[in-house]
């Protein structure tokens, strides 16, 4: 019997990821790059730019597989979670969540109207914000550029080069960029 109990002891720790991601009270996955905010998007902002980095809003939900993909694969990447620490402010949202967010203009409302508001739909849903407040309008009309969905490594450590070389201001489309990326990165044509 003890043979047998030691083999499945063995299989199930093999069958675990190796990092377990840490879940909050809220039922998303957490981050040490996370920020805990008071989810003022003018705050925020300012905040990002005192530290020389770019705001992003992340929208994700409880239960999301997605979310959970991009936690365990994708953002523990020494790549990406590097990139991510050295230049971004990343403020977790909510998808249906009940904290009050105040937008660029004033707008208050819970996290899951402002993400209505703001046309997020799925999770996860990344909103890269601009550097300045914009004059007029809110955050989802403000985003810099969107990433709906998780992908894969390649995809979202490309999507945050490209918002943090300000790609969106040049002529070449993120898909460009990332194709051109990708080939020079692995020597492949697709991820």
């Amino acid at each position: 019997m003890r043979p047998l109990f030691a083999a499945f002891a063995i299989l199930i720790a093999f069958a675990m990821p190796l990092s377990a991601v840490e879940m909050g009270e809220d039922g998303l996955h957490k981050t040490d790059w996370m920020r805990i905010t008071f989810k003022d998007m003018s705050e925020d902002l300012a905040a990002a730019n005192a530290e020389g980095k770019r705001m992003v809003l992340l929208f994700e939900q409880r239960g999301c597989s997605y979310c959970r993909k991009m936690h365990e694969t994708v953002f523990p990447d020494p790549d990406v979670d590097a990139l991510i620490r050295e230049k971004f402010f990343v403020v977790q949202m909510n998808l249906f969540g009940v904290e009050d967010v105040t937008d660029f203009d004033g707008t208050v409302l819970s996290e899951k109207a402002m993400a209505r508001r703001w046309g997020v739909v799925f999770t996860p849903t990344i909103l890269f914000m601009p550097e300045e407040k914009p004059e007029n309008g809110n955050a989802g009309q403000a985003a810099v550029a969107v990433m709906p969905g998780a992908f894969g490594k390649w995809t979202t450590l490309n999507m945050f080069k490209w918002v943090s070389i300000k790609g969106y201001e040049t002529e070449e489309h993120f898909q460009k960029y990332h194709a051109r990326e990708y080939l020079r990165q692995t020597g492949k044509t697709t991820e």
